[in-house]
């Protein structure tokens, strides 16, 4: 038998209101206490599809698999109860190679989420298979501002950076400080063209002009031909559209030749793993974009030097994003209680991200990550008071000005 209820009819539905309206704003205490989370097959599996033997292998590689590991140690190490694992592949910079592994993942091995796909060609072929499966796909690696235009998806997220960025804040910086001609050594593949594409409509924009551009291959040697060309081409501006090895390469290219001594050059995808491998003497002066920098603050120093401890080195921007993409996942699973694609890229794309790496960040419907950019300058020697410490700011730009604004996407997720 029942007892009575001590409590007027009106109280109890004031309580069943308010119980409801808890469970509304507190998803995640509804799940666990009602044990309703629903991970599936019990594990939340990530994969990341990264360089780990060539040019791209130093900027993220081993280091983006460590800033993951970290993410999820941060995080505790389990969803609602259940384990966080994280399995890696080297695609080679092969985009057919990174849609069979997304598709054999997605399929087989049961992965959730796949992050990171350092290069644009890859991340472009693996985007398309997550679109196709359903699945969750969080990209701080690639550059190319296709991910979020005509190659946008309901379930990528672009996270760090992009071409049309780099653009923006970099090439509207020196044109309008007097470098109004440009000639561009271009890598032959989706981000060389998207970045050489975006950044040509920022000068001309700002009154200045393209006078000539070659290309050349993927993960190459010999810049000499090239800076030849560039150096005939009486261009005030060499723009390097270039990454990882390949940016190194060029550089130092363009040192041994001379070619810094009358024109200037303008590494437009600059890493603080290339201003280290190349040394103060070499990039004092050059101006690049960046989303992240160690020194900034007390937080990103003390996250730093947990990284360096880990990896000898300091972050970049491509294993900071990794770290913050994997952190607001794991975040929308626990609190929405499952592993399923639509509610979390629901609870991805409702809140706030907040962490070393970004303040106040949001996921905007094109699927860009918004969050302000940075134009660095590298420091003199005589700067720089030890190792790593090689970037003085100039200027912080908002994520508004810094993106592609709406109005001029091809996304067809975009309202107009």
């Amino acid at each position: 038998m029942q007892p009575p209820s001590v409590f007027p009819k009106s109280l109890k539905s004031t309580c069943a209101a308010l119980a409801m309206a808890l469970a509304a704003a507190f998803p995640a205490s509804q799940a666990a206490a009602q044990g309703n989370a629903k991970i599936s097959d019990g594990v939340v599996r990530m994969g990341l599809l990264l360089d780990m033997s060539s040019l791209y292998e130093d900027v993220a590689g081993k280091g983006t698999v460590t800033a993951v590991q970290m993410a999820i140690e941060d995080f505790g190490g389990k969803v609602h109860g259940a384990p966080i694992e994280v399995v890696v592949v080297d695609h080679q910079n092969k985009p057919d190679l990174a849609a069979t592994k997304a598709r054999e993942w997605f399929d087989a091995d049961k992965v959730d989420m796949i992050g990171d796909v350092a290069a644009s060609a890859t991340a472009l072929a693996a985007a398309e298979v997550a679109k196709q499966k359903n699945k969750v796909i969080l990209m701080s690696g690639p550059g190319t501002s296709r991910l979020t235009n005509e190659n946008c998806s309901p379930v990528s997220v672009h996270w760090t950076w992009d071409t049309y960025a780099l653009a923006s804040v970099i090439g509207r910086g020196v044109a309008r400080t007097g470098g109004d001609s440009w000639f561009f050594i271009t890598a032959d593949y989706a981000f060389g063209h998207s970045l050489e594409k975006d950044t040509s409509e920022v000068i001309k924009a700002e009154g200045g002009k393209v006078v000539g551009s070659v290309r050349f291959p993927l993960n190459n040697a010999d810049f000499s031909s090239f800076m030849l060309q560039a150096q005939a081409s009486k261009a005030k501006v060499i723009g390097l559209a270039t990454a990882g090895g390949d940016t190194i390469n060029a550089i130092k290219a363009a040192n041994e030749f001379g070619v810094t001594k009358n024109q200037k050059l303008a590494g437009l995808l600059v890493f603080i793993n290339d201003v280290h491998a190349l040394g103060l003497d070499v990039t004092q002066g050059m101006q690049l974009t960046e989303g992240f920098y160690w020194d900034m603050n007390d937080e990103t120093r003390k996250w730093s030097k947990r990284f360096f401890d880990k990896m000898k080195k300091m972050p970049n921007m491509l294993q900071a994003g990794s770290y913050s993409s994997t952190l607001h996942y794991l975040r929308a699973v626990q609190a929405t209680g499952t592993d399923e694609t639509a509610p979390v890229m629901a609870w991805m794309k409702a809140n706030p991200i907040n962490d070393v790496f970004v303040k106040n960040g949001k996921i905007r419907e094109d699927g860009r990550m918004m969050r302000e950019m940075y134009l660095f300058e590298v420091k003199k020697p005589s700067e720089s008071k030890g190792p790593w410490d090689y970037f003085k700011l100039k200027a912080t730009i908002p994520a508004d000005e810094a993106y592609m604004p709406l109005a001029k996407s091809t996304c067809p997720l975009v309202k107009k």
